[in-house]
C-alpha cells in the first residue's frame, strides 16, 4: 500500500467539522477487514515526527497491517483541508507535503502479491518508483489516477492538471482506478465532457461514451490490463480486452447506501475492494463489485469512523444481494 496518511481537516457540506488521518489509511483499514489475520498489508508512507505515532497506535487495532514502513525521519507529511460544498464536491486545499516514495522505500516489499498506490497529488508515487516495482517484481499493479491529474498552486490549492506524460506510466499499470473527472483530465480532445449516464438516460441500459471508451483503448494500447472508472452513486465502468482483441466495457451497478454519512476515503475504499477481489478471483468485474462495496460501506459513517467496514464475509454477503449469488464470471 503506497501513498499518503494525510492529516486532514475537513468541513462538511452542513458546516460540520472535524480533523482526522485519511487517503491510504482508509484503503489500508479497507483491505484489512476483507483479509484473513494471517495476511500482511504494509502501508508505506512519510509522515511528520508528530504523526507518526498518533497513526501507528490507531493501526495497531489492526494486526495485520504492518506499520514498519510508515516513516518520518524526513519530518514531512501531507495534511489537506476539505471543504465539501456538495455530497460529492468539494474545494481542496494543501497544507504540508509529504517527500515523495522512492525505489528504495518499497525494496523490502517487492515480494508481494500486489501494490495499491493511492497518491493524492502528482509528486507523491511516481513513474520511476512504479517502473522499478514493475522491473522487479511480479506483483499487480493498481494505480489511482487521483495523483498523476492532481497539483499545487502556489498557495496550495489542488488542482486538476492534465496528465501530459501518461504514456509513459501506462507500461507499469495493470489496473487503473479514475472518477470522471481524472478521466477528463487524461483525455484533453474536443469534448470537454465525458459522461457515463445512468439507465434511464440512455434507453435503458448505461453507455459510455466514445471519449470514454477512446481513453479506455489508448490505456490498454498501452499495456494496462483494465480500466475501472468509477461514476459515484451509478457505481462503476470497467474496460478490459476481450479474447479477440477488442475492447469490451461492462457497467458494474452501485451497492445501495440507504443513508449516505460522508463519502470522504470512498475512493481510496473502493481501490483497496478492487484490489482484493482481483487477487481472489482475477476477474475485473468481481473487482469492480468489491470495490463497490467497499466504497459504499466508507460512506456509511463520519470519516473519523474506521469500524464502517464490514467482515469479508458480510461483504461476501453484500455482493450476493446486490448482484446475485455467482460472483465469478468465467473469462472476465
Amino acid at each position: 500500500m503506497l501513498g499518503p496518511i494525510p492529516r486532514d481537516q475537513i468541513v462538511t457540506d452542513d458546516g460540520e467539522r472535524f480533523e482526522k488521518y485519511g487517503c491510504a489509511l482508509y484503503t489500508a483499514v479497507a483491505l484489512s477487514a476483507l483479509l484473513d489475520a494471517g495476511d500482511t498489508i504494509v502501508l508505506v508512507s512519510h509522515v511528520k515526527r508528530e504523526d507518526e505515532g498518533p497513526i501507528k497506535q490507531i493501526l495497531a487495532s489492526f494486526p495485520n497491517i504492518d506499520t514498519s514502513g510508515i516513516t518520518s525521519s524526513a519530518d514531512q507529511g501531507d495534511g489537506v483541508e476539505l471543504r465539501y460544498i456538495g455530497q460529492n464536491s468539494r474545494v481542496e486545499r494543501q497544507t504540508s507535503f509529504m517527500n515523495p516514495i522512492l525505489p528504495a522505500d518499497v525494496a523490502a516489499v517487492l515480494d508481494a502479491d500486489a501494490f495499491v498506490c493511492v497518491p493524492i497529488t502528482d509528486y507523491e508515487v511516481g513513474q520511476a518508483t512504479l517502473r522499478h516495482i514493475k522491473e522487479h517484481s511480479g506483483a499487480t499493479i493498481v494505480l489511482d489516477a487521483h495523483g498523476p491529474v492532481t497539483t499545487l498552486t502556489r498557495s496550495g490549492e489542488r488542482r486538476p492538471r492534465v496528465w501530459a506524460d501518461q504514456d509513459i506510466w501506462l507500461p507499469y499499470v495493470d489496473i487503473l482506478k479514475m472518477n470522471l473527472d481524472e478521466a477528463h483530465s487524461m483525455w484533453v480532445g474536443e469534448s470537454a465532457e465525458m459522461t457515463a449516464g445512468p439507465p434511464e438516460q440512455v434507453t435503458g441500459e448505461k453507455q459510455a461514451t466514445e471519449e470514454l471508451r477512446d481513453l479506455a483503448r489508448h490505456c490498454l494500447d498501452r499495456g494496462v490490463g483494465a480500466v475501472c472508472v468509477t461514476l459515484d452513486e451509478h457505481g462503476c465502468v470497467s474496460f478490459r480486452r476481450d479474447g479477440s482483441g477488442g475492447v469490451t466495457e461492462e457497467f458494474v451497478e452501485p451497492v445501495p447506501v440507504e443513508h449516505v454519512v460522508d463519502t470522504t476515503g470512498a475512493g481510496d475504499s473502493f481501490a483497496a475492494g478492487l484490489a482484493y477481489g482481483y487477487l481472489a478471483y482475477r476477474d475485473y468485474v468481481v473487482a469492480c463489485q468489491y470495490g463497490n462495496a467497499m466504497g459504499a460501506q466508507r460512506c456509511t459513517g463520519p470519516g473519523t469512523d474506521l469500524n464502517v467496514y464490514l467482515s469479508r464475509g458480510d461483504t461476501e454477503r453484500q455482493i450476493r444481494a446486490t448482484y446475485g449469488p455467482e460472483p465469478h464470471r468465467p473469462g472476465a
